[in-house]
């Protein structure tokens, strides 16, 4: 059964929250960080990005940069940027973007409810940057990115939820992309045990998105207990941020692909060697999505085109034989593009369903790929399946929405 518990946040005072919380650093190009960092002193990017403000630079990932990361996080709280909760408590999660609602609550798991299976996993994780995830949290002693999970829709978790969002909120603020971030600081005892409570009857939650945080997590947890020997097991070190929402309160998005070139192949001959495994049809439209499972958008020479998956080339009773990243690599990029690692080769490229399916044509039309492939969204259904199973989807297989700010509740790993 899962174990998700309450904890002492560390997060940002009131009236400096909506200047604190940032998107992730990778969400930023170059032009926009030094915007950032140099227009906001309260942004929680001068934390993971120490070197702006002594200009002295330090290589990533090092630890003479990770000490700085700490450093500055101490300053935070220090100059009480950033306050520490007296209680353990849940903090209720809303975000509305685009229309979209999505309400889960900010707590901490186990590490070895990840080690027993407890937590379901999709993803394979790399063993350098698990290593290097490790060392950020070896060092730097806070979690900042929840990773996301999602749990089998609880109807007393539901309620308390929708009676909760109902009152006034500690946190509400929009951001620049307009998106809508609300937060209830969880604090009644009552309250507090009942939703422990009601987690802990549930059988398996799952990793949306955030598989290398929660090895990582596992990894430094793992490395602590093997220096104590008598460790009780409710150290900091055994547990970790997550955001859990229950499945209704998810978003999964496709998660496309973009090729450079067409291998030395026409377009005629592209056809041709594609219609053995698939029912293909010009789409006369300036955009085009796949309308169901097992249909893949194509777009090449300026025209959209619909490939139907024939029946024959998979097996809709396996999990991942089934799945449409799986078909599109096992029958057209591996065999026709020559590419057969999708972690490595330099020729693919990756593009969100967030972004459209406008934004593949883009791409084609000015010559940054030679062609496009869209895929129907995973559904949760599958996801759950290929985890239940024990199977790992393609890379890129799935996009997750939403995506917290970082900075906005954060877990402390010091003793």
């Amino acid at each position: 059964m899962a174990k998700v518990i309450p904890f002492k946040a560390i997060r940002p005072e009131g009236d400096k929250v909506h200047l604190v919380a940032s998107r992730s650093v990778d969400g930023y190009n170059p032009a926009e960080l030094r915007e950032k960092l140099a227009g906001n002193p309260y942004s929680f990017l001068h934390v993971i990005n120490p070197d702006y403000e002594d200009g002295i630079k330090t290589k990533p990932g090092s630890k003479e940069r990770l000490t700085k990361v700490k450093n500055h996080f101490k300053k935070f709280v220090r100059e009480k940027i950033f306050l520490r909760d007296e209680n353990p408590c849940y903090y209720l999660y809303r975000q509305i973007k685009e229309g979209n609602e999505f309400i889960g609550i900010i707590a901490c798991t186990s590490i070895d409810d990840y080690m027993n299976g407890v937590i379901k996993v999709h993803e394979q994780t790399l063993t350098t940057r698990e290593e290097k995830l490790k060392d950020y949290l070896e060092v730097c002693e806070f979690n900042a990115e929840p990773v996301l999970f999602c749990y089998p829709n609880d109807t007393i978790i539901d309620q308390l939820s929708e009676e909760i969002s109902s009152t006034r909120p500690d946190y509400d603020f929009t951001t620049t992309d307009k998106v809508r971030h609300t937060v209830w600081v969880i604090d009644n005892r009552k309250i507090v045990k009942q939703i422990a409570e009601r987690f802990s009857g549930i059988p398996n939650i799952y990793i949306a998105d955030g598989h290398h945080r929660s090895a990582s997590s596992t990894l430094l947890g793992k490395l602590r207990r093997s220096t104590r020997k008598n460790y009780s097991g409710e150290e900091a070190f055994n547990y970790y941020l997550g955001v859990f929402f229950p499945e209704t309160h998810l978003r999964i998005y496709d998660y496309n692909r973009i090729v450079k070139d067409l291998n030395n192949l026409s377009v005629n001959e592209l056809m041709n060697q594609l219609e053995v495994n698939f029912t293909i049809s010009e789409v006369n439209a300036s955009d085009f999505k796949p309308s169901r499972k097992h249909e893949i958008s194509m777009y090449v020479d300026q025209k959209w085109y619909s490939l139907k998956a024939k029946d024959s080339i998979y097996n809709p009773n396996d999990p991942i034989d089934s799945l449409d990243a799986a078909i599109l690599t096992k029958y057209i990029l591996s065999p026709i593009l020559d590419i057969h690692d999708l972690k490595t080769d330099k020729r693919i490229g990756f593009v969100p369903g967030v972004r459209g399916s406008k934004e593949l044509k883009k791409q084609v039309d000015e010559g940054k790929a030679a062609i496009a492939f869209g895929l129907f969204p995973v559904t949760m259904d599958h996801l759950k399946w290929i985890a239940d199973t024990n199977n790992i989807m393609p890379p890129k297989s799935t996009w997750v929405e939403p995506k917290m700010r970082s900075g906005l509740v954060i877990y402390s790993l010091e003793e």
